[in-house]
């Protein structure tokens, strides 16, 4: 066995990591949906039986602050006795640690020589989840029934067989079945993938090597971040912003973020943020957790290993029954979307006076979320999509932001034309960069795109946040 020296615990941390890629590589070549085969929108992860992260990949970084919180509820809920090999288990509700409904993750217990090991998981935008609009996006929604079918943790498959009664409730429920059957079948293909290569790793060095191992990354990334907050000065700094509407009403909306910097450790305090508002634009806690994490991770150095040890230093405060910690039954479908952004632009401001050679300028605020639904007129069945576009990202100090980029708490990709014209009764007229939407300055933002399209369809109906 080698030891845990640094070039050791490098090469580990890279094997480990290499292996949600993989996972990731596996769900979009196998997935149904553009959103997972085309968008990239999941996160992939390893967990350890306490439920931490000890490797990620961010395909979609605005998951991360659940995945660690997901898993947790469902240990707490289930109890980790409940588990066995062969076992999938599934959750998206936004009250027990998820994020807002689409996102679904799906969870597999690593067992070796019949002991728990860990656990591999991803979590993914499941397209269509029913409720009350086509791909589940209801920018009018003012109660999380209305968003779509909600799972508590529950097992998709007990020991290798599929749970048919599960299985019938979700697809019963969903307006694409064959598509969420697919891309189910991609999230669990990618757990099986995984457990293998965790099961190649162990027999090669042995549990107590890598189990140690990912002990040490997660304190080395405890201490690296610690380093870094250590170089922003001690103080506390404020910022408030306003959301223009909820969905429903056009009342603004105030959120507010108090940062404290002390020493090695920050506090994120969201304290005097509005109440939670009736409609979708509250966040679960887990997607504020998510802003803060990406915020902070993006002002210091990328080179730190993304795992739960660097969420040490970080103390969250989000109040109960707000705009950044919706309580039941509050809908929260923006949330993910378009409020976590503006948290994210909230702290880069309130940091720019002391790192203003950091910190980004604000993005296009939203994901531009476009979805339409449907009866598709060459085949008779029911379609849905879910699609955003990019706004263009803010600049910096140094340079341009770059053109038709998806905001900061996202890394997915623009679906290309002809794969909508290809699945859909849509026809693109023009696809293309909005000149000067980036706005004058030294250093400009990054370009808009816009879409026209024509449908080729009888009846269409479109729900869309922007």
């Amino acid at each position: 066995m080698p030891e845990h020296d640094p070039v050791s615990l490098l090469t580990l941390h890279n094997r480990l990591v290499n292996i949600c890629e993989e996972m990731g590589y596996v769900m979009m070549k196998t997935a149904y949906s553009t959103i997972f085969s085309e968008g990239l929108d999941f996160c992939c992860v390893i967990l350890n039986k306490d439920a931490e992260i000890i490797a990620e990949t961010e395909f979609t970084p605005s998951m991360i602050g659940a995945m660690t919180h997901t898993m947790k509820w469902t240990i707490e809920e289930t109890g980790l006795e409940s588990f066995a090999p062969g076992d999938v288990i599934i959750h998206n509700d936004s009250y027990r640690g998820g994020c807002h409904l689409p996102e679904h993750m799906v969870m597999k217990p690593v067992f070796i020589d019949g002991e728990l090991f860990g656990f591999v998981g991803n979590m993914g935008h499941i397209a269509e989840i029913g409720g009350k609009a086509p791909g589940s996006f209801a920018a009018d929604a003012t109660d999380i029934y209305q968003e779509g079918l909600r799972l508590p943790p529950v097992k998709l498959m007990d020991r290798g067989k599929h749970v048919e009664d599960v299985w019938k409730i979700i697809m019963t429920n969903h307006r694409t079945p064959r598509n969420t059957w697919g891309d189910f079948h991609a999230m669990i293909g990618s757990l099986q993938v995984a457990e293998k290569r965790l099961a190649e790793m162990v027999g090669r060095y042995g549990k107590f090597y890598i189990e140690e191992g990912a002990r040490r990354l997660m304190d080395y990334s405890e201490r690296r971040l610690r380093a870094e907050i250590s170089e922003i000065p001690d103080g506390t700094y404020h910022f408030e912003h306003w959301l223009e509407d909820d969905g429903v009403s056009t009342d603004m909306i105030p959120i507010k973020v108090t940062i404290t910097v002390r020493g090695d450790e920050v506090i994120v305090d969201f304290t005097g943020s509005s109440p939670q508002v009736k409609g979708p634009i509250n966040c679960a806690w887990v997607v504020t957790a998510s802003a803060v994490y990406i915020a902070l991770l993006s002002l210091t150095d990328p080179y730190i290993p993304r795992n739960s040890g660097a969420f040490r230093p970080i103390k969250i405060i989000a109040p109960a029954g707000t705009v950044v910690n919706v309580k039941h039954p509050g809908p929260c479908v923006a949330g993910n979307t378009d409020s976590q952004i503006k948290l994210i632009d909230l702290i880069f401001t309130a940091l720019s006076e002391v790192i203003p050679r950091q910190v980004i300028a604000g993005s296009g605020g939203s994901c531009s979320n476009f979805l339409i639904g449907g009866i598709h007129p060459d085949t008779g069945q029911y379609y849905s999509n879910y699609g955003f576009d990019a706004p263009g990202s803010g600049a910096t100090v140094f340079k341009d932001g770059n053109d038709a980029e998806l905001p900061r708490h996202a890394n997915t990709r623009n679906t290309p034309m002809e794969v909508f014209e290809g699945r859909y009764p849509l026809l693109t007229w023009e696809y293309r960069l909005v000149q000067d939407s980036g706005g004058p300055g030294r250093f400009r933002g990054g370009l808009g795109i816009r879409r026209i399209y024509e449908v080729v369809a009888p009846e269409v109906t479109v729900s869309a946040l922007r």
